[in-house]
């Protein structure tokens, strides 16, 4: 089955159905555009040499050649990662939360109770980032070859720079780790409170059924097959320390690091935490400002490090409270000192 209808089907059946209220990229209506662009014909005229050739003459009024493609492509875009952002968080919270918030959360958004009701929503979630973002990567392929440009490559660039790219939402890592974590609890392995759990009830569909992270001597990493076999790897390894990830946060750009190696990156104290970085503060890999305010602790992400490698985890434990203890002293000093005019 072609991915237009295969798409058209999962928006008007279980898109619809699963996720009521959420957007989606008019993946139908872009290819109409790109088709009836009569770009592609004059390209291929004799004059196609000249540049003054590569203007557009559609024979009507054409959003794509007339500056408004990519601009309402984007709204589209920012609609859809807005939507899936803010349930993944409504997921994960309610993962996360105890009792008390959990029947608050519950009551709120409609969320089943059990691990299974979760990895079904999240399954779906995931299955939404994951059309989204094919019928993204097409119309942007498309428009390549109708165009013979690269500007739909410049596009999918810029939507990474913007921190609109579905593939790269820390959500999605959130997800896939939440994934793995109630897998672990299903396969009678130890969840955070040490405890064995027998995995009752727990049914795992195949939307996520390739999730995987293997934690080695030189690297760990973090593998997710999506739809239409696309694949998600997530490197677990901090690019400061070069070691795995200890309490993980992903900053704006999608880059991972320790907490207290970001927050140290931006010369600030662990105890701050890595939002109270200025504006200014760059991301230690690609330099990009402003990546700190837009930051995401990956509390699932550290969940499911320390359940796989609990020695590793206990001892970096000891050594963030050293550390932080020695951060807690000198902060109170120096407010002593500016109180007391020193």
């Amino acid at each position: 089955m072609k991915f237009g209808k295969r798409y058209t089907e999962y928006v008007e059946k279980e898109g619809r159905r699963l996720l009521e209220g959420c957007s989606y990229v008019e993946f139908k209506r872009h290819k109409k555009l790109l088709k009836r662009c009569g770009r592609q014909e004059l390209l291929k005229a004799p004059s196609a040499g000249d540049p003054s050739s590569l203007a557009c003459n559609c024979p009507v009024a054409c959003p794509v050649c007339d500056g408004n493609f990519f601009p309402n492509l984007l709204k589209e875009i920012s609609a859809v990662v807005g939507c899936f952002n803010s349930r993944a968080q409504q997921l994960l919270e309610f993962h996360l939360s105890s009792k008390f918030q959990r029947m608050l959360l519950r009551m709120r958004h409609n969320f089943g109770g059990d691990h299974g009701a979760m990895i079904y929503q999240g399954r779906n979630l995931v299955n939404y980032a994951s059309m989204n973002a094919i019928a993204i990567r097409k119309i942007l392929k498309k428009y390549d070859k109708v165009h013979c440009s690269v500007a739909g490559r410049a596009f999918r660039t810029r939507l990474q720079a913007m921190q609109v790219e579905l593939l790269q939402s820390p959500w999605l890592i959130e997800l896939s780790a939440l994934y793995i974590n109630l897998k672990d609890k299903k396969d009678g392995q130890k969840g955070e409170n040490g405890e064995t759990s027998s995995g009752e009830n727990l049914s795992f569909p195949e939307g996520l059924s390739h999730c995987s992270c293997e934690f080695g001597d030189s690297k760990a990493t973090l593998q997710c097959t999506l739809v239409d076999s696309q694949t998600f790897e997530v490197d677990l390894t901090c690019s400061i320390c070069l070691e795995t990830l200890f309490d993980p946060v992903a900053l704006g750009c999608g880059h991972l690091f320790c907490n207290t190696c970001a927050c140290s990156a931006a010369s600030i104290p662990t105890i701050q935490g890595v939002k109270s970085a200025t504006k200014e503060s760059k991301c230690p890999l690609c330099r990009q400002p402003g990546v700190y305010l837009t930051a995401v602790l990956l509390t699932e992400l550290n969940l499911m490090i320390r359940n796989r490698c609990r020695d590793y985890w206990d001892e970096r434990l000891k050594k963030e409270r050293v550390e932080r203890v020695q951060q807690v002293k000198e902060h109170w000093e120096n407010q002593m000192k500016v109180v007391l005019g020193m």
